[in-house]
Formats: C-alpha cells, sequence, structure tokens
C-alpha cells in the first residue's frame, strides 16, 4: 500500500485543460504532508472549477475518505491561483481538524487505554 499524495489521489474535473493538470499538482503539492497518513487506497481528491473566466467563477476541492465524512474546500476568487491556494489551504485546516478530532488524545475513553 503506498501512501496517498496529490499525484495519485487527484481527480482533476471539469473547467481545467490537460496541459493545465502539472501545474495544479505542483500548486496543491502541500496537501502531501496530511494526505501521506492515508494510503492512496482510502482517499480520492477531486477539483473542479465553474463558470471559469467569468465574475462568478467557484473552484471546488473534494476529499472522500474511507470512514470520515467528505470534505469540501470552495472558493470564489476570480484569480485561479488565488483560488487553487484558498482551497488548498482550507483542506489541509480541515484535514489537520478532522485528525485531531480522532486522536486519542482528544478522546477520554481511548486515553486511558
Amino acid at each position: 500500500m503506498t501512501a496517498a499524495t496529490v499525484d495519485t489521489v487527484l481527480r482533476v474535473g471539469r473547467g481545467f485543460p490537460a496541459d493545465e493538470h502539472a501545474g495544479i499538482r505542483g500548486r496543491l503539492g502541500r496537501l502531501d504532508a496530511r494526505l501521506a497518513t492515508f494510503t492512496a487506497e482510502q482517499i480520492e481528491l477531486e477539483l473542479s472549477v465553474k463558470d471559469r473566466d467569468r465574475p462568478e467563477q467557484r473552484t471546488v476541492l473534494q476529499a472522500d475518505i474511507v470512514g470520515f465524512p467528505r470534505l469540501v474546500a470552495t472558493s470564489t476568487r476570480a484569480d485561479l491561483d488565488a483560488a487553487l491556494v484558498e482551497v488548498r489551504d482550507d483542506l489541509i485546516r480541515q484535514l489537520t481538524d478532522m485528525k485531531s478530532r480522532s486522536e486519542p488524545r482528544n478522546n477520554r475513553q481511548l486515553r486511558g487505554t
């Protein structure tokens, strides 16, 4: 079983031409540290953008993790690079919060064992 990375688990959806995929993976690379606690089989990431290059542009990064509720990070920034950074950082925060809630030190019953 291999550790999850952006390269192994990211599915780039609507709104992104194929020639942008490598750059997108590079911008989201900071997620790798958080994803490494999961195997590639446990997690799926999907990135999409709706109404690209329009004032109502919406960038969405979803994480489906086995055994956990879906995590969704969104951005309405018009600048795509800024939107990617925003959804990346929000998903990092959500993953950190999720992991800290599930760790034994935050569960009185598990701390005693």
